[in-house]
């Protein structure tokens, strides 16, 4: 219940900011529509229009400001891989900080010593390109953990922490469910 809550606060969020980029991923916040578990990540499906998508929260948050660990309230942290057949999305990365990203700012998502820059608007960061995702999902596919490193409109430096144990099957099955 309380995941559902969260989804219900992103979409709040989301339409307050109209933030362009977010009215592609705005059905997967506000879905309660879990189909399935795969360890760590959850898959969910909406109908109309078809969607699929695996998301997962952070396993370890980091928040430092000056160099120092410091305690700040962020939203949901999570990230996503989405499949919308109708959009022509197949395998799109996701993530959503919790926070408004420093204007100008990347997101570095580091999977196991690679790294990759995604690009930022308000809260939400995505790859670059659809090869940049086909790459970024290949490399999560075979990782252990995904480091997301970023910088908040306030100054502080924050990084989540991710396990993939889960994501193949997650990222399979929900693509599988869009087909």
């Amino acid at each position: 219940m309380k995941f559902l809550k969260i989804l219900v606060l992103i979409k709040t969020i989301i339409a307050f900011i109209g933030v362009t980029f977010s009215t592609q991923t705005y059905a997967q916040e506000t879905s309660s529509n879990k189909v399935a578990n795969k360890t760590d990540w959850s898959i969910f499906v909406e109908d109309n229009p078809k969607e699929c998508w695996s998301v997962s929260k952070p396993k370890e948050i980091i928040n430092t400001r000056d160099g120092r660990i410091v305690s700040v309230k962020r939203g949901d942290i999570l990230l996503f891989v989405n499949f919308r057949p109708e959009s022509k999305v197949n395998g799109q990365l996701t993530f959503t900080g919790g926070y408004p990203f420093a204007d100008g700012s990347n997101v570095t998502l580091n999977v196991d010593g690679t790294n990759f820059a995604l690009f930022t608007e308000g809260e939400w960061a995505w790859a670059r390109s659809d090869e940049d995702d086909v790459k970024i999902i290949k490399a999560m596919k075979k990782g252990a953990k995904a480091i997301l490193s970023a910088n908040s409109s306030r100054g502080t430096k924050t990084q989540d922490t991710f396990s993939l144990l889960g994501f193949t099957a997650a990222v399979e099955d929900a693509e599988k469910r869009c087909k």
